[in-house]
């Protein structure tokens, strides 16, 4: 009877407690709703390319035949004379043109029988780290290949390492970066009230003639300063390590103008106060430090998934400045790529601003609030 009696309390401290249930089901809730935006955005209509092609050497029969496979994927090509090999091969890197096909001499007459492939080869000139370009090579060498063995097939990819290093930096670094950051601030932020609502010196406090939002803010302040401390060495060991991990040169880094590296600075200025203030108000709200870890615990999942969210949709529109964490990730990943408008950056910085007053104001009426501090 006594155990009967012990999980019948337990069962009924649980669900008469409407923090634990939101605890337990909201990781769920969260996952799902994400990763329904995710898969909607994933399996959306493809939109249609496209396609601008330089072309070397005579091969009437295999071009109209690429050209009658685009067109059924809903796509165009624009077939262009190669005149000049390097400015073609420049604006392929930079995204101006699709890719680039060269036909050997008397290529037409690989048909002939007998033929040597080695003496008809075609090659497909292209940049791998873009995807027109290799949805048009997939597409190309697909149907290159199902006509036979008659010629040759060489790929000719346009990548340089610092390129190379500079995609892989973009689909990382943000989620590194937040990532650091909120780890940095959770760990000297996550008992800020609570911590003392349990050793009980948070009363004295309310007590004095001190001012609520004073209180809220001599706990925000300086516990963003030290997290700041702690995110920007963070940062700096990923950025001077990563290179070598990844086994790129550190050349890569110094292509950024100088704005961009402030830019950054304001971003993180802004980032982190906001995140010390959203587990401030949390830890406020709390009634111990294991309640105010578990829900911290549920926010970084939220925080990890939206830093991965630009990992399955490249391309945002101008909306996502105004929600937070993912402002800040779409500022990273589109400062690496040199493409950040002044504009997006400034309304993100803020944006994030704005919601760290929001949260102050918050805090402080949570802690005018005597059935939050004292549970009355």
């Amino acid at each position: 009877m006594k155990l009967l009696a012990l999980i019948k309390k337990e069962f009924h401290r649980f669900f008469h407690d409407p923090r634990l249930i939101v605890t337990m089901l909201l990781p769920g809730l969260v996952i799902f709703l994400l990763y329904t935006v995710m898969g909607e955005a994933i399996h959306a209509e493809p939109e249609k390319d496209a396609y601008k092609v330089y072309v070397q050497g005579e091969a009437p029969l295999i071009t109209s035949m690429i050209e009658m496979a685009v067109g059924e994927e809903g796509n165009t090509v624009e077939w262009l004379p190669l005149e000049d090999m390097d400015a073609a091969k420049k604006q392929v890197e930079d995204g101006e043109a699709t890719a680039i096909l060269i036909f050997t001499e008397n290529f037409e007459n690989f048909l002939e029988y007998g033929a040597d492939p080695d003496d008809f080869v075609v090659s497909v000139v292209y940049d791998p780290m873009d995807d027109v370009g290799s949805s048009f090579y997939m597409l190309s060498t697909a149907l290159l290949q199902q006509i036979g063995m008659k010629f040759t097939i060489q790929a000719e990819p346009l990548v340089s390492e610092e390129h190379i290093g500079r995609e892989i930096m973009q689909q990382i670094l943000p989620f590194i970066i937040v990532c650091f950051v909120f780890s940095a601030c959770m760990s000297v932020t996550l008992e800020s009230v609570a911590g003392e609502k349990e050793r009980g010196t948070l009363s004295t406090i309310l007590v004095t003639s001190a001012k609520r939002s004073h209180i809220a803010l001599g706990k925000i302040i300086p516990l963003a300063c030290i997290s700041m401390l702690g995110a920007v060495s963070s940062f700096l060991g990923v950025v001077l390590s990563m290179p070598r991990l990844m086994g790129v040169s550190m050349g890569m880094f110094g292509g950024y103008r100088f704005s961009a590296y402030i830019l950054l600075f304001l971003l993180i200025v802004s980032f982190v106060p906001l995140i010390v203030a959203l587990i401030s108000t949390i830890s406020t709200a709390a009634r111990s430090v294991k309640e105010a870890s578990a829900y911290t615990s549920v926010l970084m999942i939220f925080v990890m998934v939206i830093s991965l969210v630009t990992a399955f949709i490249p391309v945002l529109g101008d909306w996502a400045v105004v929600i937070p964490v993912l402002n800040a990730v779409i500022f990273v990943q589109q400062l690496l790529a040199g493409t950040l408008p002044v504009w997006q950056s400034l309304v993100s910085v803020g944006m994030n601003l704005l919601y760290t007053a929001a949260l102050v104001f918050a805090m402080t009426k949570m802690l005018s609030s005597e059935k939050i501090m004292f549970g009355k």
